[in-house]
Formats: structure tokens, sequence, C-alpha cells
């Protein structure tokens, strides 16, 4: 199967959820994320993540640790966003109330909604 264009994907993966907030889990999963985006870039795609995008403008905000008042003012809401102008989600396995968000955001508007990398058609070159 294959896309004709390429699609502006938002990758939604658990970023804290089961971690305890342990800042190497929270990289682990940061770091599946960002692996998830360069499948779908590799596949002719632009992938995006709210995380690579809020974390910078929450410690411009003052941000010191997750879950603060500058890391909650940025984070989800980054995610809204970006979902809204997404063509697609896919959404990484693992227990996360923003991601699970993000799905409903992207169905309430016609976007497709994906679980697994190898489910979206790679862009026809």
């Amino acid at each position: 199967m294959t896309a004709n264009e390429p699609l502006m994907i938002l990758v939604a993966g658990p970023y804290r959820g089961g971690t305890g907030d342990d800042p190497a889990l929270i990289a682990a999963n940061h770091r599946a994320i960002q692996e998830a985006c360069l499948a779908l870039f590799r596949a002719g795609h632009l992938a995006v993540n709210g995380e690579d995008l809020a974390l910078p403008l929450a410690g411009l905000a003052g941000s010191t640790r997750v879950g603060d008042a500058a890391f909650d003012e940025v984070f989800h809401p980054m995610g809204r966003r970006l979902v809204a102008r997404c063509d697609a989600v896919l959404r990484l396995p693992g227990a996360s109330a923003g991601s699970d968000e993000m799905v409903e955001l992207a169905r309430a508007r016609g976007a497709a909604v994906y679980t697994r990398v190898d489910d979206v058609p790679a862009v026809a070159r």
C-alpha cells in the first residue's frame, strides 16, 4: 500500500505514562516516540511529536520539572494544536491519557489514526 502524497503525522505515545516520573523511563518513552518519527520520515512522511516542540518552550516558560505549571502550560496544549493541523495520528502502545486525547481529537475531525508504523502507507517515490 502506498500514499500519493506525504502525510503530516502526529506521533502520540506515552511520555510520562507508566514512569512514575523517573527521568530514565521518560527518556526511554521519548526515544520510542522519536524512533517512530524516524520510521515515518523514512517512509516519506512528515512526522511530528509534541514533546520535541513543547519541551524547549516549557523550559523557556520557566519549567524546572515535569508536571510543573510552566510544563502544563505548554505540553498538552502543543499536542492539541498539532493534531488540529495533522493529517493523521500514530498512537504508540502504552497508557497515556494525553495520547488518548490526541486520538479522540483526530477522529473527531476525520483524520486517520494508526496504531502501527507498518500500517501507515509509504509514499510512492
